[in-house]
């Protein structure tokens, strides 16, 4: 599992950041979700909201990404009152590099989008575990778990 992720991969976040791997000094927390305001987006990244205290403490780091803008981001972040940054990804690279984009039913029809996904990568870029297909209740409390290992 510790395959080596691409470091140089730099993404626009929210509060005027950009984001990439090469500048984590610390474990991330990386949560791919579908899309900002839906109400299991809005239940993780409250879960992991509500949890950020204790990743702190663990000496790991959290970021959310999505493929909405950083307006939407900006909007999310405020209105859930979100501690850490969230990552633009429109063009969907990072969702390509973590391999997170599923053709999945909505309503009857195919859609593409974001399979709900988290990954911990180490200090040194690694992966260290990661979470596909993921249920929203008690996942963030399974993140927490594992990073209290590291």
């Amino acid at each position: 599992m510790s395959q080596t992720l691409p470091a140089q991969l730099t993404l626009p976040a929210t509060s005027g950041h950009t984001f990439s791997l090469s500048d984590c000094t610390k474990p991330v927390v990386l949560y791919f979700y579908p899309k900002d305001n839906t109400p299991g987006c809005t239940n993780e990244s409250m879960d992991f909201r509500d949890a950020h205290a204790e990743f702190l403490a663990a000496g790991c780091q959290v970021f959310g990404l999505s493929r909405d803008s950083l307006k939407s981001h900006e909007n999310f972040k405020a209105k859930l009152e979100l501690p850490f940054e969230l990552i633009c990804d429109a063009d969907e690279t990072a969702c390509a590099a973590f391999g997170v984009m599923k053709l999945k039913n909505m309503y009857g029809k195919q859609v593409r989008g974001i399979e709900r996904s988290t990954f911990v990568i180490g200090a040194e870029g690694q992966l260290l575990r990661e979470w596909r297909g993921v249920k929203v209740p008690g996942h963030v409390a399974e993140v927490l778990a594992f990073v209290k290992t590291l």
